[in-house]
């Protein structure tokens, strides 16, 4: 599993970084997630959907 962030579309909401926080960050700058893990470990698979699932802009995505 890829991770993927679209940081235009991020509106800062940390749902991600709170859901997952082995794999997301935010920037100290903007608040837009940062991907700190694109390549996702078989474990942490499901965190990483609830991630995408909870994120209230649709910015990231993983296939």
């Amino acid at each position: 599993m890829e991770i993927k962030a679209d940081t235009t579309v991020c509106i800062g909401a940390g749902m991600c970084a709170l859901t997952a926080p082995e794999l997301f960050d935010q920037s100290e700058d903007e608040g837009t997630v940062l991907v700190l893990r694109r390549e996702v470990p078989a474990e942490q698979e499901d965190a990483v959907r609830r991630a995408v699932n909870l994120c209230p802009s649709g910015a990231i995505s993983a296939t």
